[in-house]
């Protein structure tokens, strides 16, 4: 069975066409196995316009992914606005990603990457550039679907 995932891509500069949005390529690129793309969608660094397309996705996808707008800057609201519009957080999935990624650099505790559930939807925050997308998601890729199944009602045990 394929999950279906909605991919969202935070960037002003991608969403004027001025980048390519090459972290989305990879995050298609490694959840092509198991999953199948139903939504891919660059928006700017907008809260307003952020939640909207989250909760856009929740009827159509399993699994939001967005990209991009994680961290300091004052344009980076990505996780602000997952979390005005989730039901439950699930932090372990930002922890881990945050504690892998700062075996390979120290800047990686600053990341403000969230993830939750909206519905029966899991939605996961993920950095904007291409090297550290791939380094998040190989940490937390083999937990996804057991996450997905668990939010549609997959009654069997947790611990194996």
């Amino acid at each position: 069975m394929k999950y279906k995932v909605a991919i969202i891509t935070v960037s002003d500069k991608g969403s004027k066409g001025q980048r390519e949005d090459l972290s989305g390529k990879v995050i298609e690129e490694m959840i092509t196995p198991w999953a199948e793309v139903v939504s891919y969608r660059i928006i700017p660094d907008e809260k307003d316009l952020i939640k909207q397309t989250i909760i856009d996705e929740v009827d159509r996808a399993d699994l939001i992914l967005t990209n991009g707008g994680t961290g300091l800057h004052p344009r980076d609201v990505t996780p602000d606005a997952t979390l005005e519009i989730i039901d439950k957080e699930v932090p372990g999935i930002a922890e881990a990603m945050r504690f892998a990624g700062l075996a390979k650099t120290k800047t990686a505790m600053l990341s403000r990457a969230v993830a939750g559930i909206k519905g029966k939807t899991l939605v996961i925050n993920l950095p904007g550039s291409p090297k550290a997308v791939r380094e998040c998601l190989e940490v937390i890729i083999d937990a996804i679907p057991h996450a997905i199944d668990k939010l549609k009602g997959d009654p069997s045990e947790c611990s194996r």
